[in-house]
């Protein structure tokens, strides 16, 4: 068996580092888009990493793992969001942002853990490309949920939805990490 917690902490910690980076390069200025901007940018990402898998021609020399990290890190900025609400201004100081963001990384850790356990790794078992895919229908669903000015019938909320996408973008990352190995 595989060693999930380790590898996912690995991926935890390279999108940490390069959160942290991009804050000292733009500050929290994130913090005044709205969940449903932060949504559309996830949207955006996982739209181009489905066009890779499907195109045999790349015109920008990037890979699909830089989009899958800024899933995995605007996902957390959006149930920080979600959390503390939308402001006209950056409110938090790098560190406090930090410490938010590695919080919300810690939960998805967590839920990973209880659900790996219970659905036995059944993700291992999964294609890269059925993932994007459940994160773009996760992301669908996010869109409905909003319109609906967050309220739901019987489903889940909107952060059990991200909290899902940062999942499932890590397995994504564990999984083209493996691939990339046996090369």
């Amino acid at each position: 068996m595989k060693d999930t917690q380790n590898q996912f902490k690995k991926v935890i910690e390279q999108c940490a580092e390069i959160f942290t980076k991009k804050m000292m390069d733009y500050g929290v200025a994130w913090r005044i888009m709205r969940t449903t901007s932060v949504t559309d940018q996830i949207y955006i990402k996982a739209n181009r990493i489905r066009s890779l898998q499907t195109k045999t021609e790349r015109l920008v020399n990037e890979g699909v793992e830089p989009e899958f990290i800024g899933i995995i890190n605007y996902s957390a900025m959006a149930i920080i969001q979600l959390r503390l609400g939308v402001v006209d201004k950056p409110d938090l100081e790098p560190q406090k942002a930090a410490e938010l963001y590695l919080g919300v990384l810690q939960e998805a850790f967590d839920l990973m853990q209880c659900k790996n356990h219970d659905y036995d790794e059944a993700w291992r078992s999964m294609r890269v490309s059925s993932m994007t895919d459940l994160i773009l229908m996760k992301l669908l669903r996010i869109k409905e949920i909003e319109d609906h000015n967050g309220k739901t019938i019987i489903s889940e909320g909107l952060d059990a939805n991200y909290f899902d996408i940062i999942n499932y973008a890590v397995f994504c990352m564990i999984l083209l990490s493996e691939q990339s190995e046996l090369i």
